[in-house]
């Protein structure tokens, strides 16, 4: 009777157990790539993005430096972001150790429709990010976002508040900053849109910014900043 009760309690707190800890990886990174899908990028200039994220994935020199770790594997999950309230999960998290595993992240990417509306809470997006990490059920030495946008932080949360909090929690935030067609916009007191985004953005151990000119050069920008995030050692 005592070993029926306690198997009949061990199956009950299964039942407890959410999905993803059942799931759960240790992993080398969690990498949340945090995409600008606000209305300053038009439909041609969003298919560029998504196209250069899928051919970064499955690169060949980003699959080395995941394979090269000590786990050979990463956590990857994409969002794109836009008005403070339209931040979306488009891919969820993916655990990426092989080709067919970065494939089957990239497909799912390019097959998404289109979400994400309005103008810039970067602040948003970062905590909605912050929130996946927090909630992945992985565990891992590292943990990044990286955010990539064409213009400065307009909406939503203060901005410095939230970057403290997810620095706080051991997260780092690198940028990719894209110029838009005409030019790039400024950041929030005048200063230019690279300096703002390395002032008032990112943050945590080895923290950095990067630009890319325009779409046509994003998909070689973000291929060299995956690299860098993921090869990087603690």
């Amino acid at each position: 009777m005592l070993l029926r009760i306690v198997s009949l309690g061990v199956i009950a707190l299964a039942f407890l157990i959410p999905l993803h800890a059942i799931n759960a990886e240790e992993v080398d990174l969690q990498l949340v790539l945090t995409a600008d899908g606000s209305g300053s990028i038009d439909d041609g200039e969003f298919q560029l993005q998504r196209e250069g994220y899928a051919a970064a994935i499955t690169d060949e020199r980003v699959l080395n430096a995941i394979t090269s770790g000590y786990r050979q594997a990463i956590a990857v999950a994409f969002v794109e972001w836009g008005a403070p309230e339209s931040q979306h999960t488009i891919v969820d998290w993916t655990v990426i150790r092989d080709k067919a595993s970065a494939q089957a992240f990239a497909d799912k990417l390019l097959a998404a429709p289109r979400i994400a509306y309005g103008y810039n809470s970067i602040s948003n997006a970062i905590a909605y990010s912050a929130t996946l990490i927090r909630n992945s059920g992985h565990t891992s030495p590292r943990k990044i976002i990286d955010i990539s946008g064409d213009g400065p932080q307009m909406n939503g949360q203060p901005l410095a508040p939230v970057r403290a909090q997810a620095i706080g929690e051991g997260i780092t935030i690198n940028a990719l900053v894209v110029a838009a067609d005409g030019g790039r916009f400024p950041g929030m007191s005048g200063e230019s849109l690279l300096q703002h985004y390395q002032l008032d953005v990112i943050g945590g151990p080895g923290a950095f910014a990067m630009t890319a000119d325009g779409r046509q050069r994003f998909a070689h920008a973000i291929l060299n900043k995956m690299i860098r995030e993921i090869a990087m050692r603690p």
